[in-house]
């Protein structure tokens, strides 16, 4: 008898397999209000510089003071980082406009924003750009603090993928939800940006806890035929997830008052989050059997297999985790995803579809205002996309197999977004659809990613 086959006994799809995906996917809904939270929080708004301070604007008109003090770009719109050093009154006569033009207006003293800018809060009451003025020369700091996010994300990743090996699934499951729970409160709470970015970095080291972890538990009590459809279902979840950030930051226009609203579930994932029952198969290799056999005999009963819950003990068990607890023997670490040339081709390869499928769909992403569109609409755009797009790879990954699936969610990806930069500029429709399209592939790249990379380690490195 295998694992497997054990998992049968005590009922591989049955009520509890349905609580214990269902539970573990709510904090995917969230996750993805986290990873596009820059789209939200750091918008830039139109903004310009602030008429000098010695001018009283309550005795003339803020039109008038503005042409006076504010340059026009070559857009025609006000410059967004300089003024004018002193107020240029003759501007306001008549055909001033062709005067300046033909004296040049090079030879006028400009300035920086010496008193600060002005921002058009229309769309965004509040943002981090607003907060801490992250424009003009501080304007690399809006891509710091979404950098600083990722940085944390691939901490997270080595540090708990390790910790999880050693100390269990759920107790860094636990640990992840309270740390992306916590670190996003103090983030809406940051008095200043390098605040902001530390307590961001959490929330991505966070994320990642969450990610692994919670596949793992997963995979882990669940038969192998499921696995296309459940590991699908988890994607929808992510793919609601952006819907919903898309209906939140709309009602809530306030950085922090948004940053707070995405975070605060997190508490309720972790309050919960103890009921979690531990993988059996990592407690066997961590020569914990005899919580194994407890586990897997609340299953039995959680399912209404009380008879088989009776007959399973301990030699049962390790008889049927002979192979995997003869593999197990010795301690592992990120060293042996590189130490046989099978191991080597896997990790090589999967690292390679990660970095490319992360890559393109964050570049895609990350940006929305790009599109000249509202952002909360390609938001929607961008999260419904999946939907269809997780349904063909569903279907494909059923029919063709793994393989054939990522490789071709990657080369038409690849190849739309290529078309993509022979698109002339004025052409937006054209080339926002290309664009979603393109993001359609991605996300069903990573559909395939988390399923594959899942089913291709063994439980002693996963």
């Amino acid at each position: 008898m295998a694992f497997s086959d054990l998992l049968e006994q005590v009922g591989s799809t049955g009520r509890f397999q349905v609580v214990h995906v269902t539970m573990l996917s709510m904090p995917i809904l969230m996750m993805a209000s986290h990873n596009l939270l820059q789209n939200f929080v750091a918008a830039v708004p139109p903004h310009h510089c602030t008429p000098h301070a010695n001018i009283s604007m309550s005795s003339m008109n803020a039109r008038d003071v503005l042409r006076a003090t504010v340059p026009l770009g070559t857009n025609g719109k006000l410059e967004r980082c300089r003024r004018y050093a002193h107020p240029q009154w003759q501007l306001l006569s008549s055909n001033s406009s062709e005067i300046l033009w033909e004296e040049g207006e090079e030879e006028i003293e400009m300035q920086s924003c010496e008193d600060g800018w002005y921002y058009n809060t229309t769309e965004m009451s509040s943002t981090i750009i607003t907060e801490w003025d992250l424009v003009c020369d501080q304007r690399a700091l809006k891509q710091m603090s979404q950098t600083t996010y990722m940085g944390g994300v691939l901490v997270g990743a080595v540090l708990f993928g390790g910790l999880s090996d050693r100390f269990g699934r759920r107790v860094l499951l636990l640990i992840s939800n309270l740390m992306m729970a916590v670190g996003g409160t103090c983030a809406a709470f940051s008095t200043s940006f390098t605040m902001f970015c530390i307590f961001r970095v959490c929330c991505g080291m966070a994320l990642s806890g969450l990610v692994l972890n919670s596949f793992s538990l997963i995979v882990e009590w669940i038969p192998t035929r499921v696995r296309t459809v459940v590991g699908t279902g988890t994607g929808y979840c992510y793919t609601t997830g952006q819907l919903i950030l898309a209906a939140v930051a709309y009602c809530i226009r306030d950085w922090r008052w948004l940053t707070l609203a995405v975070s605060l579930p997190f508490y309720v994932s972790f309050l919960y989050s103890w009921w979690f029952l531990e993988s059996a198969r990592w407690l066997v290799l961590t020569k914990r059997s005899e919580q194994a056999v407890k586990n897997l005999k609340k299953v039995a009963r959680i399912n209404g297999r009380r008879a088989e819950a009776d007959k399973i003990n301990l030699e049962m068990l390790q008889e049927s985790m002979k192979k995997e607890m003869a593999c197990s023997k010795g301690s592992y670490s990120a060293l042996d995803l590189l130490r046989t040339s099978s191991m080597r081709t896997i990790t090589v390869c999967l690292s390679a579809v990660w970095f490319s499928t992360s890559f393109a769909y964050y570049g895609l992403s990350m940006d929305l205002q790009k599109f000249g569109v509202s952002i909360y609409l390609i938001q929607v755009i961008f999260g419904a996309v999946d939907i269809p797009a997780k349904i063909l790879v569903t279907i494909s990954m059923s029919m063709l197999g793994r393989r054939p699936s990522q490789c071709g969610a990657l080369v038409l990806a690849g190849v739309i977004i290529l078309i993509n930069l022979l698109v002339p500029y004025d052409l937006q429709v054209l080339r926002t659809s290309l664009a979603v399209i393109g993001k359609g592939c991605l996300a069903a790249s990573f559909n395939c990613c988390y399923l594959y990379s899942g089913e291709l380690y063994p439980t002693v490195i996963r």
